[in-house]
């Protein structure tokens, strides 16, 4: 299932100059660059940018990074999903999950986080997998943004989008918890029928 990662590249002329959004992006090629202080929302930069590294240094692992000179300033990264979590269980090999996406507050706007999913799937390979990416609003910085739960939500559903990422039903108790939380779901062309049905059953476990 897995491949060797092609690097996909796309320059944005803005306000701020050319911004570079690019990967997937290898752990050697983060040891060069430098993070931007704002991005702080999982860890501490320094910290997050080691994360990064670990997660592109798994088989699966891919990070997507928006760059203005030699800092990231955004980043998005897939991966498998967590085993101790629901969407592991029946550890399908093209199931992958878009774990985080994070764009520094000087810089939002700009539809960085579109235009970095957008990016993502655009490798042909990324159409024998689902993606998915499960939404729960005590992730959104609503307080920094003063908007509502549910214009924010709406933002989220039209980021997503653009990576063809489509809101889906599951009985899934976390996602279940509030009605603005939702899980979102790509799933390739290529993927397999005996997947999709598979897949199925695992938005609806025990129903």
């Amino acid at each position: 299932m897995l491949h060797k990662k092609k690097a996909l590249t796309l320059r944005m002329n803005t306000d701020f100059g050319t911004i570079l959004l690019k990967g997937p992006v290898t752990p050697e090629q983060l040891d060069e660059l430098e993070i931007y202080d704002q991005l702080d929302a999982f860890r501490p930069p320094l910290q997050q940018l080691e994360a990064l590294k670990e997660i592109a240094s798994l088989d699966e692992g891919r990070i997507i990074v928006a760059l203005k000179d030699n800092n990231i300033i955004g980043y998005v990264t897939f991966l498998y999903p967590d085993p101790i979590e629901r969407w592991s269980t029946f550890k399908m090999k093209n199931l992958i999950e878009l774990g985080a996406i994070e764009i520094a507050k000087d810089y939002r706007g700009l539809h960085l986080g579109s235009k970095l999913i957008e990016l993502s799937v655009r490798d042909p390979f990324m159409d024998n997998y689902i993606i998915i990416s499960t939404e729960y609003y005590w992730h959104w910085d609503i307080n920094e943004t003063k908007l509502s739960v549910w214009e924010y939500r709406k933002i989220m559903e039209k980021m997503m989008n653009a990576g063809g990422l489509q809101p889906a039903p599951t009985n899934d108790p976390e996602i279940m918890s509030h009605p603005a939380n939702c899980l979102m779901v790509r799933i390739g062309k290529n993927v397999k029928e005996e997947d999709r049905q598979l897949f199925d059953k695992l938005r609806f476990l025990n129903d």
